[in-house]
């Protein structure tokens, strides 16, 4: 398929800029791909749909306050550091982005902090925007990830055009999130609250989690219109055993598995053996799906209303069905639902 039969018109006031009151009372479009039927609900509401012993599969993955405000020696220029990932412990090297790229160089040393406590040298170029730092830090590393995040802010996503506040500490954020490694959330994750859970477990619904740190290939513009040329950023992921043998004796026993969110739908894609059967998995995937794609073990999946032209809405037509789901996105224009991060669900349910 094409780049541009993945674009659609949305209009800048459907962008949720801030989570809803309540996690679990957003709203939420079921779409039965059998039928085409499509249903609007509340999200709580997605414990009608589900059974004793169906499986749900949840991302653990825990964002970290990426997003860095740091001043230029010398000149002052104020600075934007995106940290991407810790390369050396020792070192307290880092993978950064930077913001102007232009202004920094190697050898460069940036000041962060209202004291300036923290000071960072560049050692590399990475890409165009990309730098390695190396900060300088005496002490221990618990202590230095402590003062470095301290710094920190949650990396909101670019199409939410505000600064971040204090509540988005907490809402950009699972309530299950355990394993630290994303500088973006699994959006799917946050309708979930801890009643939602509780509901379901007292209806005999099973929870699998896997991880997957959500780095920000998701963000990035596509640039080729032939989508077998494109090139996804690598992202880890882990799959433990106890994972595996939740979701498997739940296929293997005729009961639904939900993959909640794109980043759980790239991982068991990744995963999963020509036996149907989730396995055991530790390492990096690039895997891009878009249609035409084949799914081996999901029955349902949740997901948010994706921007035009992301990979995450490619992922959810290949799932849902292209002619479905971009009839179900003009049918949440319409019906005035929330896109973004922060917007509203989508339930599709294969069978």
């Amino acid at each position: 398929m094409k780049l541009s039969q993945f674009k659609f018109k949305l209009p800048e006031e459907r962008i949720a800029l801030h989570p809803v009151k309540y996690r679990d009372e957003s709203r939420l479009m079921v779409v039965h791909k059998s039928t085409g039927e499509i249903e609007h609900v509340i999200f709580k509401d997605i414990l009608n749909y589900f059974d004793d012993q169906d499986v749900f599969i949840f991302n653990d993955t825990k964002v970290f306050p990426a997003r860095l405000y740091g001043n230029k020696e010398k000149t002052g220029a104020r600075i934007e550091v995106f940290l991407l990932r810790e390369l050396n412990e020792e070192l307290r090297l880092w993978d950064v982005l930077v913001d102007p790229a232009r202004k920094i160089r190697i050898g460069n040393k940036l000041y962060f902090g209202d004291d300036d406590s923290m000071v960072a040298e560049v050692i590399d170029n990475t890409t165009s925007r990309g730098r390695t730092l190396r900060f300088l830090y005496d002490g221990p590393h618990d202590e230095f990830k402590k003062a470095l995040y301290a710094l920190g802010e949650p990396p909101l996503p670019p199409f939410i055009r505000r600064p971040a506040e204090p509540e988005d500490t907490e809402r950009f954020q699972t309530i299950f999130a355990k394993n630290e490694g994303a500088v973006t959330v699994p959006a799917a994750g946050l309708h979930f609250s801890r009643e939602l859970m509780k509901r379901m477990e007292i209806k005999g619904i099973n929870f699998a989690f896997i991880t997957m740190h959500c780095g920000l290939g998701c963000f990035r513009d596509i640039d080729v219109e032939d989508l077998t040329k494109h090139k996804m950023d690598s992202e880890q992921m882990f799959i433990n055993a106890e994972a595996c043998k939740i979701v498997n004796t739940a296929k293997d026993n005729d009961h639904k598995v939900c993959a909640v969110g794109t980043s759980v739908m790239r991982a068991v894609e990744t995963a999963t053996g020509t036996d149907g059967h989730l396995k055991e998995y530790e390492g990096w995937t690039n895997k891009f799906i878009f249609p035409p794609y084949d799914f081996v073990l999901p029955d349902a999946m949740v997901t948010n209303f994706h921007m035009p032209l992301s990979t995450m809405l490619m992922l959810t037509c290949s799932y849902g069905g292209y002619e479905l789901i971009m009839d179900a996105y003009q049918m949440a224009l319409k019906e005035d639902y929330r896109f973004g991060t922060y917007g509203d669900a989508m339930l599709i349910l294969n069978k």
